[in-house]
């Protein structure tokens, strides 16, 4: 008998325990509270996934993130989340219980040069479960010490690393479970319990709803914060960051990783209403095919595409943005008015009207100077006519109006001329055009090329002569076949041309920071983002294409920078000179006009001259040593060497000649 009474004592209980539970996970009221509500307000990036296990177990099996393990640089950022990765393999049967609930982790900077991680987990039910915390609690051994404080009313517990002599602080509020290394983050949590911030954003909610709750995972970013993040990393970050956080509001993008470690982001994009005429014109302007890779050399290290419908469209409906400033219209109008009345030239008939459906900047390897940037701007003309004669037009007028006498130079067919009004495209289109102040120009076909230096389009014209371009690289091709083919903004960036073009301009320190993480960084050698109006939204794509490191050297073709200082001599003896005295580096003028060219030693004495016509070599051309002593004696003619061509010792004495 007791032992029935035992028994049915324990099935009593038994049944009080499931009546319990069906209560807490059935019956009880649902008072749930949304992860999003709980991150602090200045979180600079947001990832949320719904399935965390199963989606960190495919990015940590592939091997673009093995990869990147391997880098110290890469492991310190990531430490918090290696520290995730070792506690979900410790405790893979404990976080496939916690699995199908919504994980975020934010990104808050907590000093100029730090940031601190946020986490926030959404238990549901299970967190009305006391037993949660004692569980939670029998996962520490004697290397970990728990405290408990608390702040406003909410417990914290602190879970102190006797090793690391790190704490992570966690607290459960209503479902969510919020952790992180940074006290203040869970504190700033807390705070916003009552009265959310980020979770009220309309603007973040508009992209939040728009983006869903699918694929892998979901990476949003608040561009206010942006430019403090970069600071981070550079204490003047160039203008393009400070232009994104001011006329970015917030994107996000699902994400899907294929079998090859290419990762692609698909998402939206909204933007803000101040100040930003230029993207509000754009959104409400169509698209446009890319044609653009016709004309850009294999050497291009960042494409930046702008695509419309018509330019005219896009530039009336620029004119139309900027009414709502009425201060900042009238200041545009008045400085398109005074260049038209002192030119007598009309900007609407003799620029607009002949721009096509698409322009783009181009940051070209330079193939002339190491650690200088190649910059051109590329419109496409719908009348390849009707530019050249509006052009044409322009710089007669310009040579009429002002003291600047240019005369055109052709250069393999193509004529290079001046068009001298300074800042004209950035009157004309915006800031973000201000450094083709003084362009020169040439038209290849279809396509009118602007750009500062004359060398740049000459590089341009040898390399479509050549064609070796975009429209015939295999690796940009099957890249640009991942976008959709017609778009509104379109960035491609080939990573490895990029490093070495940032890498010439980087400080010292930068520099050694860069050479110990550059396989690091160009194991992605393409990376490409597109935006697509959708209502008042831009539809995004990003695309990070992964590639074995090694794979990469070998692949990437990177031009050999030349000298322009030093005409190509031997400095040998009299008995061993060869006709290869004569073999001379090629010049590189910036001035298509100028009669000669010159170049010097340190000690002030001249290292070579030449005569030139139409920037090409013509004429005279003498060398000397450093002391100012003749070296090498000839003449040009259309760049051409002619003539007899003779070679000096530095006594004075022809030890050489050759007839040409």
């Amino acid at each position: 008998m007791t032992k029935k009474r035992i028994l049915y004592g324990f099935l009593g209980l038994m049944v009080l325990y499931l009546c319990y539970l069906a209560y807490i996970f059935i019956l009880s009221p649902k008072t749930n509270l949304q992860s999003i509500y709980l991150i602090p307000k200045d979180a600079v990036f947001i990832i949320e996934s719904e399935q965390p296990v199963e989606s960190w177990e495919q990015i940590s099996k592939s091997e673009g993130w093995r990869h990147l393990k391997k880098n110290a640089y890469f492991s310190d950022l990531t430490e918090n989340i290696q520290q995730v990765d070792t506690i979900f393999n410790n405790n893979h049967k404990l976080f496939e219980f916690f699995d199908n609930r919504s994980l975020f982790i934010s990104i808050h900077m907590i000093s100029p040069k730090d940031y601190g991680i946020f986490y926030v987990l959404d238990l549901k039910r299970i967190a009305k479960l006391q037993l949660l915390k004692t569980y939670l609690n029998t996962l520490l051994d004697d290397g970990y010490v728990l405290s408990k404080r608390t702040y406003h009313e909410q417990e914290i517990l602190e879970v102190h690393n006797r090793e690391s002599k790190e704490t992570m602080y966690l607290s459960f509020i209503k479902n969510q479970l919020v952790a992180s290394y940074t006290h203040t983050l869970v504190e700033a949590s807390i705070d916003q319990y009552k009265e959310p911030v980020l979770g009220r954003n309309l603007n973040f909610l508009e992209i939040n709803q728009k983006v869903g709750h699918e694929d892998l995972f979901r990476l949003y970013t608040q561009y206010h914060y942006f430019d403090d993040y970069i600071k981070m990393y550079s204490d003047r970050p160039s203008d393009w960051v400070q232009r994104v956080s001011e006329n970015f509001l917030f994107s996000g993008f699902y994400f899907d990783l294929d079998e090859n470690s290419t990762l692609t982001a698909n998402g939206y994009t909204n933007i803000s209403s101040v100040n930003e005429y230029y993207l509000e014109a754009l959104q409400k302007s169509g698209t446009s095919k890319r044609s653009i890779p016709e004309v850009a050399p294999n050497s291009t290290a960042l494409y930046i595409s702008y695509g419309f419908d018509s330019f005219s469209k896009f530039y009336k409906n620029f004119e139309m943005v900027q009414q709502s400033d009425p201060e900042q219209f009238e200041s545009y109008q008045a400085g398109i008015a005074k260049m038209e009345k002192f030119l007598k030239i009309d900007v609407k008939e003799n620029f607009v009207s002949w721009i096509g459906d698409e322009i783009a900047v181009l940051q070209i390897q330079s193939h002339i100077t190491k650690g200088k940037n190649d910059v051109a701007l590329v419109l496409k003309a719908n009348d390849a006519e009707a530019a050249k004669k509006n052009l044409t037009f322009v710089v007669e007028q310009i040579r009429k109006k002002t003291p600047v006498k240019f005369k055109a130079v052709n250069y393999k067919g193509y004529e290079i001329n001046f068009l001298s009004i300074k800042g004209f495209f950035k009157m004309l289109l915006g800031g973000r055009f201000e450094e083709f102040d003084k362009p020169y120009f040439t038209q290849i076909d279809d396509f009118v090329i602007f750009s500062d230096s004359p060398n740049t389009l000459k590089g341009m014209i040898d390399k479509v002569s050549e064609g070796d371009i975009l429209a015939t690289s295999k690796e940009f091709k099957n890249f640009d076949e991942k976008f959709d083919r017609e778009s509104t903004v379109f960035v491609y960036s080939n990573v490895p041309l990029l490093f070495d073009n940032m890498y010439a301009l980087a400080d010292a320190p930068t520099k050694q920071k860069m050479r110990k993480n550059k396989d690091f960084i160009i194991c992605f050698p393409q990376v490409g983002l597109q935006l697509t109006p959708e209502d008042d939204l831009f539809e995004s794509r990003l695309v990070l294409n992964y590639q074995d490191v090694e794979e990469v050297k070998k692949a990437t073709n990177l031009p050999k920078n030349v000298s322009i200082t030093t005409p190509k001599t031997q400095n040998t003896t009299s008995s061993e000179i060869t006709d290869a005295v004569f073999d001379l580096r090629p010049i590189y003028p910036t001035d298509l006009n100028a009669k000669s060219f010159s170049k010097k030693y340190a000690n002030g004495n001249i290292r070579f001259q030449v005569d030139l016509k139409d920037g090409l070599k013509h004429g005279r051309y003498e060398a000397f040593y450093p002391d100012g002593t003749r070296k090498i004696r000839g003449r040009f003619r259309n760049d051409e060497q002619v003539g007899t061509w003779r070679y000096y010792n530095k006594e004075g004495d022809q030890v050489h000649k050759k007839r040409f």
